[in-house]
């Protein structure tokens, strides 16, 4: 048995992280950089990249930045084969980019219905097909799909979000059943609400977060770091027996 440090690192490790530009993938960059590891940021935001990088590099490692539209194939294809050919292969691939667009069912169109299956289902399906065939040659890799708590209880006017989130943990563990005899772990993290800057625009408000919060028996909602901490769990040694599993990191909701 290794050591503690060796088990929790990800020394020497090379991760792709999408939606890289600010909140949950913003903090997954950061923690794996200083656990160890070089990273390739993808996301929309030059500027929010810009800033992962140089938190990246003051932990001392590598960083290549690459901006795409995960509702683009072609875009999706790209990012992964840029990876590649920046660090010649991916340890780690943690697909957090997601669209979330809330409506009531019957107002839902075909567009936002598509696009969030496009960004949410389709880029990580993608991305991680192309970035897959270099883990089975090496014979080791982990991929951490971003999931939430919605993709296993239902909630009011998130149809496609909830349907691509279900759909999403379906695909990781399809991704177990398929690669795991090359030693490959696949996992989803089914955060809550996460007090990004965008969780904090949209829950701050008391009618919008009392409900919510009186669903959650830890009473409280989740911090970008608790969900980056998890991920690097699953990114290292110490979760080498975990695969195929949907993590609900969300103060106890799903278990009412």
């Amino acid at each position: 048995m290794t050591s503690l440090d060796a088990r929790f690192s990800v020394v020497g490790k090379r991760a792709l992280v999408t939606g890289a530009s600010k909140g949950i993938g913003f903090a997954i960059c950061e923690t794996l950089a200083a656990a160890g590891a070089d990273v390739v940021a993808a996301g929309r935001d030059q500027t929010g990249l810009n800033s992962v990088r140089q938190k990246i590099e003051a932990h001392g490692r590598k960083c290549l930045t690459v901006t795409g539209e995960l509702d683009k194939a072609e875009d999706c294809v790209r990012i992964a084969n840029e990876a590649l050919d920046a660090f010649g292969t991916i340890d780690i691939v943690v697909n957090n980019a997601a669209a979330a667009l809330i409506d009531p069912l019957l107002e839902l169109s075909v567009e936002h219905w598509d696009t969030t299956m496009n960004v949410n289902v389709r880029a990580p399906f993608l991305i991680t097909r192309t970035l897959a065939p270099k883990m089975i040659d090496q014979s080791s890799g982990k991929i951490i799909n971003i999931s939430s708590q919605t993709g296993v209880v239902a909630l009011a006017d998130h149809a496609a979000y909830a349907a691509s989130k279900a759909a999403l943990n379906m695909l990781t563990q399809t991704m177990t059943v398929e690669w795991s005899k090359y030693n490959i772990q696949a996992n989803a993290i089914g955060p809550t609400v996460i007090m990004t800057d965008m969780g904090q625009k949209v829950w701050s408000p008391k009618e919008m977060s009392e409900p919510m919060l009186a669903k959650i028996p830890l009473g409280r909602f989740g911090e970008p770091q608790e969900i980056a901490d998890l991920a690097l769990f699953l990114a290292s040694g110490a979760s080498d027996l975990i695969t195929g599993q949907v993590i609900c990191a969300d103060g106890g909701y799903t278990a009412l």
